[in-house]
């Protein structure tokens, strides 16, 4: 089979999350699917049962029969919509039906890989090490959720007891912090999605099927359903190739994360105290003197399990994979989620930097935030323009603001100063501009390879 001709990129409307569908198109006829992510932490306005309603479209887009899935990491607004329902009526079950014969993930997603693999790698004691790291991640992440819960419980009962004597800067129990807001998100971003991993891996096991859990420079699996199209493998790196993508401190990975998992699990339960036999005063009973200082306590607690989240979120990111798909003169990127230490390698390797030189269509990383899209990245794309032109860049976000990230600190995500650039330099799409009221689910842009 000669290589395709055009290919459709798909990008879902899911809110804040990631879902792709792209159609490779040849003159046969034998059109050729991949779905790369499927997940979202919001719905948009206006949007109802989304997550059903885009399997059903992609169902439908790609007749039944996807050739390949894509989930580049497992944070839940890029795999949730994988996960199914006990009656099989689930978003899940639907991606399932159309069993794909190739199921792609990152390497860490390998279910055979062991904590105690004895390969010894520069700054760990094994590649597989970082796995364990990442399950109790995961750990942390559920006691950071529920300790989000129970704080703004704590917060609404407590109302303005709590705040007597500070009126001026009083926060009223109907506001929601928006640290809060953060670390729930944060936290449920990071739980574990058991569901959607089971399915993926099952589609992978399915017979006829096979799965590939992937690194820079490795095969990717897709190219046994893709003729005609070199799919490039950019990352993540492993461990044998560099130790950036951890992003906590270097020595004793596993047990910084290990005593994590412990001491956060210890913190949310209400039996845990340190003077069990102590009085406890609460509500109106508590001393007013005392209540500044325990402000004062909380809004430090926040600050730290924020902190903390944050270097789960990047670690975590920092396992996207990193695919590029190569057609004749047209180059397609789709990064995932991966941050700066997941592209350092990538961009150390003269080869892959010459490839990159030629993107013709970028998958804005992370959802638009700046720590996804490196200026040595940027730069390098050869193909940005400041005027429209056939041979302009196209770059596409899938995004929700006011989700992620912090204006004032300058970390929201999308992040103004990327889009600006992107707007300026390239043909930009955002599914920000996929209403709810123009009933559509996806804008199709078609490439002419």
């Amino acid at each position: 089979m000669a290589r395709p001709n055009r290919v459709t990129v798909r990008p879902y409307q899911v809110g804040f999350g990631d879902c792709f569908l792209l159609t490779f198109h040849y003159r046969s006829g034998d059109d050729r699917h991949v779905l790369i992510d499927f997940g979202s932490t919001g719905e948009p306005r206006g949007f109802h049962d989304l997550a059903n309603d885009v399997a059903r479209s992609i169902h439908q887009e790609c007749g039944g029969k996807l050739h390949a899935v894509v989930a580049t990491h497992r944070h839940k607004d890029h795999i949730s919509g994988f996960a199914t329902k006990a009656n099989g009526k689930g978003s899940g079950d639907i991606i399932a039906a159309c069993k794909p014969d190739v199921v792609v993930q990152p390497w860490t997603e390998d279910p055979k890989a062991k904590p105690d693999a004895k390969t010894a790698t520069a700054g760990a004691r094994s590649p597989k090490a970082f796995v364990a790291a990442l399950r109790d991640m995961h750990a942390v992440a559920g006691a950071v959720a529920k300790e989000a819960q129970r704080l703004a419980a704590q917060r609404s009962t407590a109302g303005a007891d709590d705040d007597e004597g500070d009126t001026a800067a009083a926060p009223t129990a109907k506001r929601q912090s928006p640290l809060l807001k953060r670390l729930a998100f944060l936290g449920d971003v990071n739980l574990p999605n058991k569901s959607a991993i089971d399915n993926l891996i099952r589609m992978g096991k399915r017979r006829g099927a096979k799965a590939f859990f992937v690194n820079c420079g490795s095969k990717s699996g897709l190219e046994a359903v893709l003729p005609g199209v070199k799919v490039h493998v950019l990352g993540p790196p492993t461990l044998k190739q560099t130790d950036s993508i951890r992003t906590q401190r270097q020595r004793d990975e596993t047990e910084f994360w290990h005593f994590q998992a412990q001491a956060s699990q210890r913190a949310v339960t209400p039996s845990r105290r340190l003077f069990p036999r102590a009085r406890v005063l609460e509500g109106a009973r508590r001393p007013k003197a005392s209540r500044w200082l325990l402000r004062q306590f909380r809004s430090i607690r926040g600050e730290q399990l924020r902190e903390i989240v944050r270097i789960l979120d990047k670690a975590m990111n920092n396992t996207s994979v990193i695919l590029l798909f190569e057609v004749g003169e047209q180059l397609l990127l789709f990064p995932g989620d991966a941050q700066i230490e997941n592209w350092r390698f990538a961009l150390s390797q003269p080869k892959i930097a010459k490839l990159l030189e030629r993107v013709t269509f970028y998958k804005v990383g992370h959802h638009g935030s700046l720590n996804a899209t490196p200026k040595s990245l940027w730069r390098g794309f050869a193909n940005r323009a400041g005027k429209p032109k056939p041979s302009r860049l196209r770059t596409a976000v899938s995004t929700m603001a006011g989700k992620h990230g912090d204006t004032a600190r300058e970390t929201e995500v999308p992040r103004s100063t990327l889009v600006a650039a992107l707007k300026a330099e390239s043909d930009f799409f955002t599914t920000q501009d996929i209403l709810a009221s123009e009933k559509r689910l996806f804008e199709p842009q078609t490439i002419d390879l």
